[in-house]
């Protein structure tokens, strides 16, 4: 498997290396957010430390989940529960706190491929006669292309890989702006509203009153 390790701290950085490539994966290592995003593509498998040089690791989450559905592990020395809470709001699909020990990370990214590999993200969610390509960033609606804002398609897509479900509105910001703030709950509000009215589907996306969100029923 190759693993993308982005890990600022030299030291952290050469264990986990020698201990992924002593088990037979492929290891790239960047310590920064900009080259994180660069090679995204050409793994299977993100450890991803959240205090980084160039950027907050929350956002590269973040813009790691909406580009795909590859499994990303938050390592990181950040213990406070709002931060666990925000990383796997934000799709992560484990958070390990440092120091953790190696074999506990090998036993966990383990678990991690296995669970990704029985629960694929589909590239394709149709609810009703509304059609969202994930990948290709497209809408359809009864046979017809719908011509969203990347904003829009991006609250549309936080919806629709749950379709069905409640999502809270704290959760659509932080998959969306990356945090909830006054300025991105005023927007979504504005998204949301014209969201709805492009796709022309009353009831189709609903508000759960004192929570958030459902896309269908």
């Amino acid at each position: 498997m190759r693993i993308l390790v982005v890990e600022d701290d030299p030291g952290v950085a050469g264990a986990i290396v020698d201990a992924l490539r002593a088990r037979g994966h492929g290891v790239l290592h960047v310590g920064t957010a900009a080259q994180a995003r660069e090679l995204r593509p050409e793994v299977e498998l993100v450890l991803l430390d959240l205090g980084l040089p160039d950027g907050d690791g929350f956002e590269v989450l973040r813009d790691l989940r909406r580009a795909s559905a590859i499994p990303v592990l938050v390592l990181t020395a950040r213990d406070a529960e709002r931060d666990v809470v925000r990383g796997l709001r934000l799709g992560a699909d484990d958070y390990l706190v440092k120091p953790v020990r190696l074999g506990e990370l090998l036993a966990r990214i383990d678990a991690v491929v296995r669970r990704a590999g029985s629960t694929a993200e589909p590239g394709v969610v149709e609810v009703g006669d509304l059609r969202v390509e994930l990948d290709a960033r497209r809408v359809d609606v009864g046979g017809v292309e719908v011509a969203l804002t990347g904003r829009e398609f991006d609250i549309l897509a936080v919806l629709a890989r749950r379709a069905g479900v409640a999502v809270s509105r704290e959760q659509v910001l932080d998959e969306v702006w990356g945090a909830p703030t006054t300025a991105g709950s005023r927007a979504l509000d504005v998204h949301l509203t014209s969201l709805r009215g492009k796709l022309g589907r009353p009831g189709l996306l609903a508000t759960v009153r004192g929570f958030g969100y459902r896309l269908g029923t």
